[in-house]
């Protein structure tokens, strides 16, 4: 077959020429013949040249009909740097460019923490969505939590950097077979990324279906009305201020709740290092200490906050040093060992003796293992004298029952007023952090 652009001779079956690629033929997408380049119709159906076939159309429309969109109820979070333009203008490309990848793995790292999907980049703008393709009660919470932490993290990007975001719940038409953009569309996203706008440097700025939904375990204050543009009517906006329970409200007190102020850096480097597990397991200790009153048990419960609302699994442990007392020598690994077998100190000895042994057949997965550890953690509930093997036998159930919860998850152990522990405890704390070898443990002790 000669070409007709540039009279190369070729074979039969090419499709495009050898020495120019200019198509040698169209192949008819109804019934397969070839034709010449410059052909409209098929020589042997008439079929349009182009046109898709009566097969090809009944393929596209069920394709269609199956990533046809759907309404659901979802969230949508927009978020946007700030004093990035005069950032970049002072850099070299290669600086900014490396920033931006920064950025973009901390939003995707922190929407993903918090069970969301990145739904697009745009510039240095952010979109995200909860409540597709799974959906929960608690997406709204969600989605503040995670707009709350991206807004801290991006401080760590450089000096006059900040970030805002917009959040908006409601009705979206979703499409779920679809992969990265095209997720969703509706007013619910053009007017989330309005109120992105208008957010203060810093800020987080929800709809009131927001703010209802996540009330119970974040603080709001009111922004007034927000003029959007494109918008005919104002849009009553919330302020996201910090996170005051567990996930749908779970501990929160009555009593007013001072904000959380002055430690920022030391949150920070606590989720880090929680974070960090997952991908360096080895135990690491954390000690705070400071004088009564300057906010060591406040950092533990905001700490004890951040990992309810996550989706990434994390155990926490958390026990209190008594200052007086008998038998207070391993009180703090007690309440620990209560918290996760669900008991109260108030429980009976067979209520006791049953959930120990449910907890231990849930998390140690060998079964070999299961009577030792079982035996040497009624010994230290009181329900059983202690092993022969002395303290170190002891020590090495009670680790051994905590790496097996951490082969799950980071795992935390908080001990609170460490100062009034005794020698016995602090030997313990010591065994776990130098006997403990790829494992996820998190021991901060205050």
């Amino acid at each position: 077959m000669k070409c007709g652009n540039c009279g190369a001779e070729n074979r039969p079956d090419r499709r495009f020429c050898l020495q120019c690629g200019t198509a040698l033929a169209q192949g008819c997408s109804n019934c397969g013949s070839t034709n010449e380049p410059e052909a409209r119709f098929c020589g042997n159906c008439g079929q349009p040249i182009g046109a898709q076939s009566a097969n090809d159309r009944d393929t596209g429309a069920q394709a269609g009909h199956a990533a046809a969109a759907e309404r659901r109820l979802v969230s949508v979070m927009f978020a946007d740097l700030v004093g990035f333009t005069p950032f970049a203008e002072e850099r070299d490309a290669e600086e900014v460019r490396d920033t931006l990848q920064r950025y973009f793995d901390i939003a995707r790292t922190v929407v993903e923490r918090y069970g969301g999907t990145i739904e697009k980049f745009i510039g240095d703008a952010v979109m995200a969505v909860w409540g597709t393709p799974t959906a929960h009660e608690d997406d709204a919470e969600r989605a503040v939590r995670a707009a709350l932490d991206l807004v801290d993290g991006v401080e760590t990007l450089g000096s006059g950097i900040g970030a805002r975001a917009g959040i908006l719940t409601g009705e979206a038409a979703v499409s779920p077979a679809a992969t990265d953009q095209g997720l969703l569309a509706g007013d619910l996203v053009n007017t989330a990324a309005r109120l992105q706008s208008v957010a203060p440097p810093g800020g987080v700025l929800v709809g009131e279906s927001t703010m209802r939904a996540a009330s119970a375990a974040l603080a709001f204050e009111a922004a007034g009305e927000q003029a959007l543009k494109g918008k005919q009517a104002p849009v009553p906006a919330w302020r996201a201020l910090r996170v005051v329970a567990q996930r749908r409200g779970a501990g929160r007190t009555e009593a007013l709740e001072t904000p959380f102020v002055g430690r920022q850096e030391e949150f920070r480097l606590l989720r880090e290092l929680l974070h960090l597990g997952a991908r360096d397991p080895r135990p690491r200790l954390v000690s705070v200490t400071g004088p009564a009153g300057i906010g060591k048990s406040r950092l533990a419960w905001e700490l004890e906050k951040y990992i309810d609302g996550v989706v990434e699994p994390i155990y926490w442990h958390h026990g209190r040093c008594p200052a007086y007392g008998e038998g207070i020598t391993f009180w703090a690994l007690g309440e620990m060992i209560r918290g996760r077998a669900r008991l109260a100190e108030s429980d009976d000895a067979d209520t006791t003796r049953r959930r120990l042994i449910e907890t231990v057949d849930e998390y140690v997965a060998e079964p070999s293992e299961r009577p030792w550890i079982l035996g040497s953690l009624l010994a230290l509930l009181g329900l059983e004298p202690a092993p022969q093997g002395g303290r170190e036998l002891l020590f090495a159930a009670w680790r051994r029952f905590f790496e097996s919860i951490a082969q799950r998850g980071s795992t935390t152990l908080v001990f609170e007023d460490l100062h009034w522990a005794d020698a016995g405890l602090l030997d313990f704390i010591d065994h776990l952090l130098d006997w403990s070898k790829n494992t996820p443990l998190l021991v901060v002790t205050l």
